[in-house]
C-alpha cells in the first residue's frame, strides 16, 4: 500500500525545509512528529502539520495503524515566487522575492513492503 500526499504553496522557502529532511528520512512518521515538536524552527511546525495530516488521512481511509507506516519519499520542490520591489537609494529598485514550497510525502505500509522484497 502506498499513499501520496502533495502539499502545495507552503509559505516557506524550499531551502529552509530541505534542511530538516535528512534526519526525518531515517525515522518513522510517528517518530518524526515527536522529533519536529521540539525543534525551534518555523519549518518544523509546517512539516509537523503536513506529516500529521498525511498520517491521519491514511488512518481514516486505509485503516492502517500509524506505527506500521514509514516514509518512502520525502521531497521539497520549489513553488511559486511572489516578486515585489521597494525603492532604493538614488532611484534604484530593491527586489523582494517571497518563495513558496511544494512538499511531497509518500507513505508505505512496512509489512507489505517487506513481503515484496
Amino acid at each position: 500500500m502506498e499513499k501520496k500526499f502533495v502539499f502545495k504553496n507552503l509559505p516557506i522557502s524550499p531551502k529552509k525545509l530541505r534542511f530538516l529532511l535528512p534526519p526525518l528520512r531515517k525515522i518513522s512518521p510517528v517518530g518524526a512528529l515527536d522529533y519536529l515538536f521540539y525543534m525551534p524552527k518555523k519549518g518544523a511546525k509546517i512539516l509537523r502539520k503536513a506529516i500529521k495530516s498525511a498520517i491521519d488521512a491514511v488512518k481514516s481511509s486505509v485503516k492502517i495503524e500509524e506505527n506500521k507506516l514509514k516514509f518512502k519519499t520525502l521531497a521539497v520542490d520549489e513553488g511559486r515566487k511572489l516578486k515585489r520591489f521597494r525603492p532604493g537609494g538614488r532611484g534604484t529598485v530593491k527586489p523582494i522575492v517571497r518563495r513558496f514550497s511544494h512538499l511531497t510525502i509518500v507513505l508505505t505500509d512496512e509489512k507489505k513492503n517487506e513481503k515484496s522484497n
